[in-house]
């Protein structure tokens, strides 16, 4: 028994004629009478009463039909799921993102990935350290990463970087700070300050960073406090614990008691895609175009 068979049974059904079904699956009538009689002969049941007028359904006919019908469409909702999730307009993709993203792009992007997919499952992680989020993308628990360019280059071969954009630092800093009445600050102003900052020890690159800016201005930073999220980071600097240098989309995120100062300074933060280098989904693609359009937007 073939899917044909179905099909064949199901229009003389409808049509209650050999002659009219044949003109309809656009074959001759006397194969498709063949055909009808191979069915019953495997099914061992007589499923249509023939006269020379009309054909009719007999009881277990009418049966069959109706388990013929249902089978048929799933058949057809099958193959047009499986057409729609290989141009990538069904399916599930995860997203990580680091803390800054988490609040300044990740609340636009999944806004217009659910108008312009909407049938999608889409899922988000956020406030992820750069390097959890390329173990992640490796194992398979996440499609697409946005992350902070960290590690040697050589060592991530396998995965795919898209460059989103170039972000300026600012310091964050507790309200009725002395260098909160300045409208823009150098490092050299933070060399006595305590600084709060992303896990190191190879955890986040934004410690890199922070390490880094402060030694080319001629000094090394005083670490006092390590956090793992982004929140924590600008609620600590809130309690007056300390004070940060965050990427600049960071000030989006408003804690009461936080203000945000420009650094003036040359150097930049990027923020990369990264997604694995042998997914090729049509879903992962539409994804990356809807993310490339929020980013210019």
């Amino acid at each position: 028994m073939e899917l044909r068979h179905l099909r064949y049974f199901q229009a003389v059904a409808q049509e209650k004629h050999f002659g009219r079904a044949a003109v309809r699956l656009h074959m001759a009538q006397p194969p498709l009478s063949q055909q009808i009689k191979q069915l019953e002969d495997e099914l061992g049941v007589l499923l249509l009463s023939r006269t020379t007028r009309r054909v009719d359904l007999t009881p277990a006919g009418e049966a069959y039909l109706a388990r013929v019908r249902a089978i048929l469409q799933s058949v057809e909702a099958a193959g047009d799921e499986a057409k729609r999730i290989g141009s990538g307009l069904e399916g599930r993709l995860v997203v990580g993102c680091v803390g800054s993203a988490t609040y300044s792009l990740l609340p636009s992007l999944a806004r217009a990935l659910r108008e312009q997919l909407p049938d999608v499952d889409f899922a988000f992680q956020g406030e992820m350290l750069s390097p959890d989020q390329v173990a992640a993308l490796r194992d398979g628990s996440i499609d697409l990463a946005l992350l902070r360019p960290s590690g040697d280059p050589a060592d991530q071969t396998d995965l795919t970087l898209l460059t989103l954009r170039d972000e300026k630092y600012v310091v964050a800093l507790p309200e009725g700070h002395r260098l909160a009445a300045r409208s823009r600050l150098r490092m050299a102003d933070l060399r006595d300050e305590d600084l709060i900052v992303h896990s190191g020890h190879g955890r986040s690159a934004m410690y890199d960073a922070v390490v880094e800016l402060c030694r080319d201005a001629g000094f090394e930073p005083v670490i006092r406090h390590e956090v793992a999220e982004t929140s924590t980071l600008v609620t600590f600097v809130a309690a007056g614990l300390g004070v940060a240098i965050v990427p600049e989309p960071v000030s989006a995120l408003v804690v009461a008691g936080t203000t945000y100062r420009p650094l003036a300074n040359s150097a930049r933060m990027q923020l990369v895609a990264a997604t694995r280098v042998d997914d090729d989904s049509a879903l992962l693609a539409r994804t990356l175009l809807v993310l490339r359009r929020q980013v210019t937007a």
